[in-house]
C-alpha cells in the first residue's frame, strides 16, 4: 500500500499528544480503544496507522494509543502529528457495545524539535512497565551478573533511542548517554508469554516526546515514558544551556559515572558484528542503520508480537490490529 501524501516530512520532527476528556473513567485496554477507532472511523487517515497496513513503511509506530489513569491518550509522531490532531476533533463518542463514552473535550500538547540531543542528562520515568527483553534475550540476560545486567539494559535502551531517532530521519552526530534507575534488575512476569517487566526510570541526553513507548509491547501500551522536565524552559537558540527549575534540573554528564552508558552507531555496529559474524555475508550493504533495524525488528512488538504458547491458536500477526482481530480478542 502506498503512503498518504500527508506522510511527507515538513521539517523538524514534532509530536502531538491528545487526551480525550470523557464522561466516565475508561477501563479499557489500548487494543480495545484502537479497535473502536478502526470500527467507527474506517475511512479516516489514521486508520491505516492503527490497523497495521503501514507496518512496512514505519518500523516504529507513528500513532500510539495509551490508557493512563483511566483516560485515553493518542500520540502522533512526526508525519502523523497533524493526522492525530485532525482525527481527535471528529471523535464525539466511543461505543464499546457494553458501554459508550461521550467525549466532552480534548486537550492537546504540541511539541517541536523532538529527538534532539543536548549536552545534559534529562530524567524520564516509565509510566507503564518497560519490557526490555523478549523471550530470546531474556534467557541470555538471566546468565549475566548484576553489573552485566545493568550494562546490558542500558545498551538496549540506548539502541532503542538511537534507532527511533534514525528511523524518523534524525542524523545523530553526538553520543547517546543512558543511565537506568530501576526498582530491580530482576524483571517481574507480566503475562502468559513469560515476558518480564522493569519499573523505574532513566536519564538520557535526548529529548523524547512524552507518552511514547520504548521496548517491547509498544502497541499494548507498555514502556510509556514521561519527561521530568519542562520543555517550555529550553533555550534552543543556545543548545548548551538549559534553564534549571527547582523541580526538575537537567544533570551534568559525568563520563566517569560507572552507571552511565555511552552508546554510538560505531559501538552498536561493532557489537552486532561480533555476535552476528556468521551472517555478515548476507548483510554487506546493511550499514549501521540496517543493523539497528534488524535488531529492532527482533525486539519490537510493532514488528513481532510475543508468540503465544504452543497450545494456543497462533495469530496471524499481519492482522493483529485488524477489526476482526480486535473483535476476537476483546468485546466492544
Amino acid at each position: 500500500m502506498e503512503k498518504s501524501e500527508r506522510f511527507v516530512k515538513t521539517g523538524k520532527p514534532t509530536s502531538v499528544t491528545v487526551r480525550l476528556v470523557t464522561d466516565k473513567p475508561v477501563k479499557k485496554t489500548p487494543y480495545q480503544v484502537k479497535g473502536v477507532f478502526i470500527k467507527q472511523y474506517p475511512k479516516e487517515e489514521i486508520t491505516p496507522l492503527l490497523d497495521g497496513r503501514y507496518r512496512k513503511h514505519f518500523l516504529y509506530p507513528r500513532v500510539q494509543v495509551k490508557i493512563l489513569n483511566e483516560q485515553i491518550y493518542i500520540i502522533g509522531i512526526d508525519e502523523a502529528a497533524e493526522i492525530v490532531l485532525s482525527f481527535s476533533k471528529k471523535i464525539k463518542s466511543l461505543n464499546f457495545g457494553n458501554i459508550t463514552f461521550q467525549v466532552l473535550d480534548i486537550e492537546t500538547e504540541h511539541y517541536t524539535q523532538q529527538f534532539h540531543a543536548i549536552d545534559r542528562l534529562l530524567r524520564y520515568r516509565f509510566l507503564t512497565p518497560w519490557i526490555a527483553l523478549n523471550q530470546t534475550t531474556g534467557n541470555n540476560y538471566h546468565s549475566l551478573n548484576n553489573t552485566e545486567r545493568k550494562s546490558h539494559l542500558n545498551r538496549l535502551l540506548g539502541q532503542n533511542i538511537i534507532f527511533i531517532a534514525r528511523e524518523i530521519g534524525i542524523s545523530i552526530n553526538q553520543k547517546t548517554y543512558t543511565k537506568l534507575s530501576l526498582n530491580s534488575l530482576f524483571p517481574k512476569p507480566l503475562d502468559d508469554n513469560n515476558l518480564g517487566a522493569f519499573y523505574g526510570g532513566f536519564q538520557t541526553n535526548f529529548i523524547l516526546p512524552n507518552y511514547i513507548g520504548l521496548g517491547n509491547g509498544i502497541t499494548r501500551g507498555y514502556g510509556t515514558i514521561y519527561g521530568l522536565y519542562n520543555p517550555d524552559e529550553f533555550n534552543f537558540d543556545d543548545e548548551t544551556f538549559l534553564k534549571e527549575t527547582q523541580n526538575s534540573k537537567p544533570l551534568e554528564i559525568k563520563k566517569t559515572d560507572p552507571d552511565l552508558a555511552i552508546i554510538d552507531i560505531d559501538q552498536i555496529q561493532k557489537t552486532n558484528n561480533k555476535f552476528n559474524s556468521k551472517k555478515q555475508g548476507k548483510r554487506k550493504n546493511a550499514g549501521p542503520l540496517g543493523m539497528l533495524k534488524k535488531e529492532f525488528r527482533k525486539k519490537s512488538t510493532w514488528i513481532n508480537e510475543p508468540k503465544p504458547k504452543k497450545q494456543k491458536e497462533v495469530v496471524d500477526e499481519s492482522k493483529f490490529n485488524s477489526p476482526e482481530y480486535h473483535k476476537k480478542q476483546h468485546k466492544f
